[in-house]
């Protein structure tokens, strides 16, 4: 059975391999603070454009840890997280950042996007020490729903939350996937522009695990070691977060992966809109959501795995197809034909 489930189910690009075993035998400094580590470092200010020896780089281990890790650090205890109703934080990390003591307020949103229009909304109802404060405005890019957010809708979002004196924060668990996406106008040199923080995903596109945050606002980058070593992510040997990220941004492998999982995903969907279906979302990226009759579902499964995500009608339902950097063409070309038998 061939997995569309999620873009971590294979263990690691050959290259990071590769990588991992060459340095094995090394001895070097523990907790990040290891050659590679700060050499990965480097590699990852060079992308960041005019912000490169402004921005802080720390390495943790996960995405749940790097939100909740995150957003504690950000936040004081009164303050609040205002995020899509979609959003991961709200409703796949088991409450981790609520366990920390921030409220997360959720809106609705047909997309996964967060407008200005919706913050304004939240920030509009909370108005006195009654009620928590909205401090911080989260979002994911891509969306958890898949699709990815255009320069022009970051750049109002930054805007109301720069005039409002809210921290903009980005979960980037598939940041890769959004930055490689089909008319993507986004650089993660606009995102230190635009944002306070935000994250680049590795777990997702080729690592074996790591999240390297990227501070931007340096209101928020004294202490945070402090944090990631109290919420368990200052890693002893942190040289295996290190060269992980070394080699992903050693050259422009972390964007060919991306883009690799991209094409396969949209390989997917083209076909499946040449057949007629329709899909939930309109994503460019390597999660897409094609609606489904419940009988086709039911036959894809016995050889596909993959979520069903949302029960559309009593005959039709979307699921959750998800791609990686490994996934094969003989696996797309074989699930298309699968769908047309």
């Amino acid at each position: 059975m061939y997995s569309f489930k999620n873009d971590y189910a294979e263990t690691a690009h050959p290259r990071i391999l590769q990588a991992m075993i060459e340095t094995n035998l090394e001895q070097d400094e523990g907790y990040g603070l290891d050659r590679h580590s700060e050499n990965a470092k480097r590699s990852i200010a060079k992308r960041l454009g005019e912000f490169a020896d402004k921005a802080d780089v720390h390495f943790l281990c996960g995405g749940t840890q790097a939100n909740l890790t995150a957003i504690s650090a950000f936040l004081r205890p009164h303050e609040a997280v205002v995020a899509a109703e979609t959003s991961h934080i709200f409703v796949h990390e088991t409450g981790a950042v609520e366990a920390t003591g921030h409220k997360i307020l959720t809106v609705p949103t047909t997309d996964g996007k967060l407008s200005p229009e919706r913050v304004e909304e939240v920030l509009e109802f909370h108005t006195d020490e009654h009620m928590v404060k909205p401090r911080l405005v989260k979002i994911s890019d891509t969306t958890e729903i898949g699709p990815v957010y255009k320069l022009a809708e970051l750049e109002k979002l930054s805007a109301l939350c720069r005039r409002k004196g809210l921290f903009l924060y980005v979960d980037g668990a598939r940041m890769g996937s959004a930055l490689a996406s089909e008319g993507n106008d986004v650089t993660l040199a606009d995102l230190c522009r635009l944002t306070d923080a935000f994250y680049i995903g590795g777990t997702k596109n080729g690592a074996m695990i790591g999240e390297a945050m990227i501070l931007c606002n340096d209101a928020l980058k004294p202490d945070f070691r402090y944090h990631v070593k109290q919420k368990g992510g200052l890693l002893a040997k942190g040289r295996i977060l290190g060269v992980q990220f070394e080699e992903l941004f050693r050259d422009d492998l972390f964007f060919d992966l991306a883009r690799r999982a991209n094409v396969s995903a949209q390989t997917i969907a083209a076909a499946l809109k040449k057949e007629g279906f329709g899909f939930l979302t309109d994503s460019p990226s390597n999660q897409i959501f094609p609606i489904l009759p419940d009988s086709l579902i039911e036959k894809l499964q016995k050889e596909w795995a993959f979520y069903v995500w949302k029960k559309m009608d009593a005959k039709h339902s979307a699921v959750r197809l998800v791609t990686s950097w490994a996934t094969t063409e003989d696996a797309v070309a074989d699930f298309i034909q699968a769908v047309r038998a």
